[in-house]
Formats: structure tokens, sequence, C-alpha cells
């Protein structure tokens, strides 16, 4: 069974940073790519981040030289390095592997002065 916990959201000024962490049990980690969602309110789901096996990454266009996804497949866990938070990325955010039927609870970044 698939387990996953997100932390490190919080309420940050417009300009700054934060990183949250991702730590995923139930799976062989190293195997699978990973991903960042996340949901702000009355919006859909949007994936904003995948790291690879291999190391390489993608990202949607909103978030392209702000963010960085990485992995620490010793630890089993995913980061995503947000800079330069924009009130626009407020939302719940979440990482899983592709084709997931469960969810975290995700955790809460809100960016606002």
């Amino acid at each position: 069974q698939v387990q996953v916990v997100e932390s490190g959201g919080a309420l940050v000024q417009p300009g700054g940073s934060l990183r949250l962490s991702c730590s995923i049990s139930g799976i062989t980690f190293r195997l699978y790519i990973m991903m960042w969602y996340r949901q702000a309110p009355g919006k859909q789901r949007e994936r904003v981040a995948t790291i690879f096996t291999a190391g390489n990454t993608e990202y949607a266009d909103s978030v392209k030289g702000r963010f960085t996804i990485s992995r620490d497949n010793a630890k089993s866990m995913v980061y995503l390095q947000m800079n330069s938070l924009e009130p626009d990325d407020t939302a719940a955010y979440y990482c899983n592997i592709p084709g997931a039927t469960s969810w975290g609870q995700g955790t809460q970044v809100t960016v606002s002065s």
C-alpha cells in the first residue's frame, strides 16, 4: 500500500521561497517517476513538476525557472524547491506516482502579503 506524506507548506510573502518535502513508502522508490501536483480552491488539480528515474525533470510553464524538483532515492524522498513565489502559487500541494488512486493530505502553500 502506497503511503504519501507531504510537508513544508506555509504562509509566505510574494517573492519568498519554500521547500516542500514528500515521504513515500510502499513502493520501490527508485523505480518510480515522481510528480508534484497542486490544487487551488475551485480549480482542478494540476501537475507542476516531474522527476524521472534517471533524474531528468519537467515543469509546467507556470513554474518553469522558479521551481526545482529533486529526489533522494536512499531516503525515498522527493522535494520541491519553490522560489519567487507568487499569489497564483497558492494551493494545496501533493506528491505522487503516475496513475495513483490514493492521495496524501497535501501541504498548504499560501502566498500573500
